[in-house]
């Protein structure tokens, strides 16, 4: 069973960091592309950053990129997102997103909910 199991949200103040973990299960992590998406109260899910396969590649949206690090452990099965530098506008619920193609299609994670506020 594909399974992505995200933690590490929670409550941060501005300018504070967090460290977003996705545990996967079911399939051949190395070999895929991972992705961190959020979604915003009121607002449609948005791509936050993605890495290749073997984590030697990232892409961020501009709105993250010098904040926010994507990282994976094909080791541990795991991919990471460091957050720093968090603001207001950053409170989400953060997923987790793997694609596995036609026949399995696209997963998610149940989501982990980083609130920003003083």
């Amino acid at each position: 069973q594909v399974q992505l199991v995200e933690s590490g949200g929670g409550l941060v103040q501005p300018g504070g960091s967090l460290r977003l973990s996705c545990a996967a299960s079911g399939f051949t992590f190395s070999s895929y592309w991972m992705r961190w998406y959020r979604q915003a109260p009121g607002k449609g899910r948005e791509l936050v950053a993605d890495i290749t396969s073997a984590g030697g590649s990232t892409n961020y949206a501009d709105s993250v990129k010098g904040r926010f690090t994507i990282s994976r452990d094909n080791a541990k099965n795991t991919v990471y997102l460091q957050m720093n530098s968090l603001k207001a506008e950053d409170t989400a619920v953060y997923y987790c997103n793997v694609n596995l193609g036609r026949l399995y299609g696209t997963v998610w994670g149940q989501g982990t909910q980083v609130t920003v506020s003083s």
